[in-house]
């Protein structure tokens, strides 16, 4: 009777539809070889050009996009909302039958170690078939695949049932000020019924050794940081006296570290287990495919490893400390700052609530910025479905499946307008 059970509590695999008719007929149109040695020589030339941020300069980057799509006769605007800062917005018009599929990535990069580097972070130097330049992954590299996409579309002419929008926006890196800037004032010009971004790609060896297991960001964890503060009587180093500031600090610090964590399995971590399951096969991979033993023998190892542990849990990460300045002197005050990722359906309040429980009302909790829900767009949606088809479409034993990003991109800012945003850069890294 209970094998029974666990047969009927086996999760079902998410089969993706059949690819609609004659798009195949206009992939086999596109010469790759050459497509993508164009594509390399446009990422090359893109990782030159500075947008570092800060300061971001990215009208830099928007400025080398618009070039390319001039060239093409591509409509395009560039909006700066700040000196040397924009966003591009290129457009190939549809029927309208549905609403526009926008194509985002991000034009900053973030800083580098220049020394530490094999090759300058800015050089986009090419050697065995590899491409150094800060920016290549993150997120630069699929920005030129995006682009490629937008030359392809036009170049063969393909009919569109929709308008395709490749947007390039700013500061993603460090405010998200471009992104907020779309959605605030121009987001009639875009209204984006999908939208496909960074987030999530193919992993080589992510849960076994020799297989690869491609995730589709469908959601990402929301964020809430915190200084917590601490106060007590100043003093002199030597001599100890109960009630000090920084003795709190670290009691309070503990028993966050302590408290009671609540594990949620996100109905998405649950189809990206069971369709890696599915690929894996034998007891193994069906164990992956039950729920009930999923809890009882696969969360322990998620538990055990940080990447996976933080897909499950809200975490509260304890990021720096400050407010002594010298080693004799007591201060009467000090902190901790807290970063804080929370899983989608928590609220940011009750979260901050709930801390402000675990550590007592001696403690004061400094909200930082505006804290940020987690949101999470359907599985079940024909542009899932397309990505899901088409990543295992030269590994037919590799896995595919949704999962909740520990981070968050800008994806995170347009699910409340009602866009279905998925995160994928169909590459494989280990």
């Amino acid at each position: 009777m209970l094998f029974l059970y666990l047969i009927g509590c086996a999760l079902k695999s998410i089969e993706p539809p059949a690819a609609p008719v004659d798009v195949e007929k206009w992939a086999n149109q596109v010469d790759w070889d050459k497509t993508g040695q164009e594509a390399t020589q446009i990422l090359s030339a893109y990782l030159r050009v500075d947008t570092v941020n800060p300061p971001g300069n990215e009208s830099n980057g928007t400025a080398f996009l618009g070039g390319i799509l001039e060239k093409e006769g591509i409509p395009y605007e560039i909006i700066e909302y700040a000196p040397n800062r924009s966003n591009l917005i290129a457009r190939l018009s549809g029927s309208g039958e549905n609403k526009p599929l926008c194509l985002l990535s991000h034009v900053d990069v973030v800083t580098s170690e220049v020394n530490k580097w094999q090759h300058p972070p800015l050089s986009g130097h090419i050697e065995d078939g590899y491409i150094w330049g800060r920016g290549a992954l993150d997120m630069k590299g699929m920005g030129v695949m995006e682009l490629m996409s937008m030359l392809l579309l036009h170049r063969l002419q393909i009919p569109l049932n929709r308008d395709v929008i490749l947007l390039a926006v700013a500061d993603e890196e460090v405010g998200g000020s471009g992104i907020k800037n779309l959605i605030e004032h121009h987001w009639d010009k875009l209204n984006c019924g999908h939208l496909i971004n960074e987030g999530g790609l193919g992993l080589k060896g992510a849960f076994f050794p020799e297989q690869t297991d491609y995730v589709i960001s469908v959601g990402e964890k929301g964020s809430v940081w915190i200084k917590m503060k601490a106060f007590g009587e100043a003093g002199h180093g030597s001599t100890p006296r109960p009630n000090e500031a920084p003795v709190r600090l670290i009691t309070a610090i503990n028993s966050l570290q302590d408290r009671d964590i609540k594990i949620d399995i996100q109905p998405a971590v649950r189809h990206l287990l069971a369709q890696v399951g599915k690929a894996k096969g034998g007891l193994t991979g069906y164990v992956m495919r039950v729920p009930m033993l999923t809890n009882w023998l696969v969360v322990p190892k998620l538990m055990d490893n940080p990447l996976t542990r933080a897909s499950i849990i809200n975490t509260v990460h304890l990021t720096g400390m400050g407010g002594a300045n010298k080693p004799n002197v007591v201060p009467s005050e000090v902190y901790a700052l807290l970063d804080c990722r929370i899983l989608p359906g928590v609220v940011p309040s009750e979260f901050i609530s709930e801390l402000q429980e675990i550590v007592g009302p001696d403690i004061e909790l400094e909200v930082i910025g505006s804290p940020q829900a987690g949101n999470v767009s359907p599985v079940d949606d024909p542009l899932y479905y397309a990505l899901s088809r088409y990543a295992l479409l030269d590994d037919p034993q590799a896995a595919v499946g949704p999962a909740i990003s520990v981070g968050f991109t800008d994806s995170i800012h347009v699910r409340p307008k009602g866009t279905h945003a998925y995160g994928f850069m169909p590459i494989v890294a280990t």
